[in-house]
């Protein structure tokens, strides 16, 4: 380092996260991240709704807020009041809407007014990375709990807040995933809803309720969301636009009445999410989501199928998976000689990058078991070659057995 050079790197707080990786373009089978598919992204009908709602209102953009406050463009929140309503029986007014940049903020606020260093948490023990990621950054002490093909099981919840409450511990929230859950995609049934419900009053524990992906179950039918169940704010609700219109986007929302919204709006200081993206959002919301996530969830079924086929082809039994409930993952399990955080290091230097499963589990050693494949954004190609490089590198490197009848290259 040359003499003149400040080295401002000691001066960090000594509690920052690894360091970001330098983003060197895409690896040549991308099978990670939320990405969804090119194709669908509605470009044309955002296009016209942009210059519509730029003709109509874009002078309001000279102002923070665009004459709608800090919780965001009312008539985006109106939209979502009403879409709640009718598809997850939630009744909210627009002014228990806060619009955020991304799910993502909404689990920040959350955490941030729920949560200090040592307060206890119980999750899905198999759940989303960025949910873990951000828990352990807050300090936060980690509970979770089996799932299976209905969701959270609620007789290991029972048992956990139990053993909590003889231990004096009071969790700050349940955070749960109802509603094809990442990285399962699977759906928590009614039964277990109200059952979760019932243990959470009880125990006077708060529910934090993520549902990004709710629209995406593959027959369209989504199930009550527990916030519309409980009705007040027993449960704090949020979800996205990512998944169903593009994620570059960066639009979610949050479900809170004002007591609680208040003291989670004093923490969004941002000066608010981006204007544009939500004049743009609620003009081609207001007419065309419903055709359009009909039409997008028709697509990732095919893929899904293709990804599944791929899977059978090159892995045989040797891979396992459940047929999802909807959603752009895949959660798979390969043979217990292999360790999928290490796969994903050898496997990126093949041009495969992949999501291992111990970022996404409570227990990180059972998760090196488990990797999470997306399907949404890769090309039919990408995805059965992609799986065909990835099957090769387990044989090569964790002797995986080759599928019978599948194509070695």
């Amino acid at each position: 380092m040359p003499a003149d050079t400040f080295d401002v790197l000691p001066l960090l707080r000594p509690d920052l996260p690894p360091p970001a990786i330098r983003w060197n373009g895409s690896p040549e089978f991308n099978l990670v991240g939320g990405h969804n598919d090119a194709d669908s992204v509605p470009v044309d009908g955002l296009i016209e709704a942009a210059t519509r709602a730029l003709k109509r209102e874009g002078r309001t953009l000279s102002m923070y807020g665009l004459h709608s406050g800090p919780l965001g463009y009312r008539p985006l929140r109106e939209f979502i009041a009403r879409k709640l309503e009718r598809d997850a029986g939630i009744r909210c007014t627009p002014d228990e809407v806060l619009i955020t940049s991304g799910s993502l903020q909404g689990l920040d606020l959350v955490n941030g007014v729920f949560l200090s260093p040592g307060d206890t948490v119980i999750v899905e023990d198999m759940n989303y990375a960025g949910t873990l990621s951000r828990l352990k950054r807050c300090g936060a002490d980690i509970v979770g709990i089996p799932l299976d093909q209905d969701g959270m099981r609620m007789d290991a919840l029972e048992a956990a807040l139990a053993d909590l409450a003889r231990r004096g511990v009071r969790p700050k929230f349940i955070y749960t995933i109802p509603t094809v859950q990442n990285p399962t995609a699977t759906v928590m049934s009614m039964e277990r809803r109200a059952r979760l419900l019932e243990l959470a009053q009880h125990h006077g524990v708060p529910i934090f309720e993520d549902e990004c992906y709710a629209d995406l179950t593959w027959d369209g039918v989504r199930p009550q969301a527990l916030r519309g169940m409980a009705g007040d704010d027993r449960v704090v609700h949020i979800g996205s636009f990512s998944k169903t219109i593009a994620p570059a986007l960066r639009v979610g929302y949050l479900v809170a009445s004002w007591p609680l919204m208040s003291r989670i709006l004093a923490l969004k200081t941002d000066g608010g999410t981006g204007a544009l993206e939500q004049m743009v959002l609620a003009e081609y919301c207001s007419t065309h989501f419903d055709t359009h996530v009909r039409a997008l969830r028709k697509t990732l079924r095919h893929k899904v199928d293709i990804l599944m086929d791929a899977l059978r082809h090159s892995f045989g039994a040797s891979a396992t998976f459940e047929d999802p409930a909807g959603g752009i993952f895949l959660w798979v399990r390969v043979p217990k000689q292999v360790d999928t955080s290490k796969l994903a290091q050898v496997a990126l230097q093949a041009g495969v990058a992949i999501n291992p499963g111990a970022e996404w589990m409570t227990d990180a050693e059972v998760g090196r078991r488990w990797l999470r494949v997306c399907f949404a954004h890769p090309e039919e190609a990408v995805l059965r070659n992609g799986v065909a490089r990835l099957a090769e590198v387990c044989r090569r490197e964790f002797d995986v057995p080759a599928a019978a009848g599948g194509v070695h290259r």
